[in-house]
């Protein structure tokens, strides 16, 4: 086989578009996705406290995958200063990935926690990314919902007591 012809079968062999991975987890849970082209995937799941939209894009050219998962709630604007603390905090306590602030409108009114995570699959073969990002699905939907508390205090228009949002981000083991 000719060297040239070898290493583009060794490019085709290499890469795999791990969104062919999360499709097939998609359906594996009958979560109704949409692919909006080869390298983009939304998709909207229910967790105990929340909604969650969850956004996947395909970075073919960094072997990457961008990974959003945010909450169906908005951050009230005059909020915006304690969010920014709280979001910190919380990023302080998370091991992977990390929570910031997006807005969804142009004029910058709509303001959602969103829990981020960018995933390099070099040298991933197939559907080897699959149990990485069943993983990284539970990881954000859990981080979201640990942190569900605190948000939807963000998200309510009346002000909020510090000890009130201390509460709110406080560990806590199991549900009452």
């Amino acid at each position: 086989m000719l060297q040239s012809q070898k290493k583009q079968i060794d490019l085709y062999d290499d890469v795999s578009n791990p969104l062919d991975s999360v499709e097939e987890i998609m359906l594996n849970n009958d979560w109704q996705f949409h692919r909006l082209n080869d390298d983009e995937m939304s998709v909207t799941v229910s967790g105990q406290f929340s909604h969650y939209k969850m956004v996947f894009i395909w970075q073919a050219d960094y072997s990457a995958l961008q990974f959003c998962c945010a909450p169906d709630l908005q951050i009230s604007p005059n909020h915006m200063d304690d969010a920014l603390k709280v979001i910190n905090n919380i990023n302080a306590s998370i091991w992977l990935g990390h929570f910031d602030i997006r807005t969804d409108t142009d004029d910058n009114t709509a303001f959602i926690p969103c829990f981020r995570h960018t995933s390099l699959f070099r040298d991933q073969h197939n559907s080897s990314g699959m149990a990485h990002m069943e993983d990284l699905i539970d990881i954000a939907i859990h981080e979201c919902e640990r942190n569900m508390t605190a948000f939807n205090l963000l998200a309510q228009r009346n002000h909020q007591s510090k000890s009130d949002m201390a509460l709110a981000l406080m560990e806590t083991a199991g549900l009452a």
